[in-house]
């Protein structure tokens, strides 16, 4: 009985720490998504990360609301592409704040954004990439334009691919 109560306390004490931690993350995500989404998107629109249950959050699920500017959508399923990726870049960047990487890997993350949310999405790159290095897949040329070097992959002859580097830090001096 006395190992059970024991156990039992650890359980509580391991779980009140969990959740503890668990608040303190969430609500700098929160501030860090309201922050970078208005970067993203303009100061005017409206966003917010909400737990479903506050006084069980270990459990609860996360609602993302993103409501740009003269939109007003009840899910996130109503945002267009590009919206909906640039709510999920604001999201990968708050969570990024929580604890920087020293690396970030984006996979055409750029595709479905027209030319002025391309702009936007480069700008965010390039002031997080003065703390982490970007390693970003893209066919959009205004991504390439904005990079310190970029590498394509060509392929000189059917089945034999060849890397070439260009660093366009070189070119600028």
């Amino acid at each position: 009985m006395e190992a059970k109560g024991n156990l039992l306390s650890t359980i509580k004490e391991i779980d009140s720490t969990a959740k503890i931690q668990f608040m303190e993350a969430f609500t700098k995500v929160r501030e860090n998504f309201i922050h970078t989404f208005r970067i993203l998107f303009t100061q005017d629109d409206d966003c917010d990360l909400i737990l479903s249950d506050m006084e069980n959050p270990l459990e609860a699920s996360i609602e993302i609301i993103a409501k740009p500017k003269g939109k007003r959508p009840l899910t996130i399923s109503q945002l267009s592409g590009g919206e909906k990726t640039l709510t999920a870049t604001a999201l990968l960047f708050s969570l990024y704040l929580l604890k920087p990487a020293p690396f970030c890997i984006f996979d055409e993350v750029d595709a479905p954004l027209d030319d002025t949310n391309i702009a936007k999405f480069n700008n965010i790159i390039q002031k997080f990439s003065q703390e982490s290095q970007f390693i970003i897949v893209t066919h959009n040329k205004q991504t390439m334009a904005s990079v310190d070097v970029i590498y394509g992959v060509t392929m000189l002859e059917q089945g034999v691919s060849r890397v070439v580097p260009v660093d366009f830090r070189i070119l600028e001096n």
